[in-house]
């Protein structure tokens, strides 16, 4: 990974971009720093995410609540002030948010 100078993110001012769940939506808001993502992301009331990911991140919500629900049926609630961490291809997890939710996750390839 290269060095990030010192730098601040205007949410306002990052275009917002519209992922379709199995059921509502995902808007996200994406800053790319070579292989550092960080995203906000606001899930629409009653959103089920249309895949099971098993991609790394740092997801930490920012207002709401969520559940995190593993393949094998797990679940884990979390909300507002909660975060979760998890490294690439440790988990089968997918996001539902019955209220909607305002989540702030990185990811990239320090979590491989």
């Amino acid at each position: 990974m290269s060095n990030i100078p010192f730098q601040t993110i205007n949410w306002d001012t990052i275009e917002k971009t519209e992922h379709k769940g199995e059921i509502g939506t995902a808007y996200w808001q994406t800053m790319q720093l070579g292989g550092l993502r960080i995203r906000k992301v606001i899930y629409s009331e009653g959103y089920l995410a249309d895949h099971w990911c098993q991609k790394g991140h740092i997801v930490h919500c920012l207002e709401g609540n969520f559940i995190t629900e593993m393949e094998d049926g797990r679940q884990t609630n979390l909300s507002k002030g909660m975060t979760y961490v998890v490294s690439d291809d440790l988990s089968s997890h997918r996001s539902i948010a019955t209220n909607g939710v305002e989540l702030l996750i990185i990811d990239g390839d320090f979590l491989k």
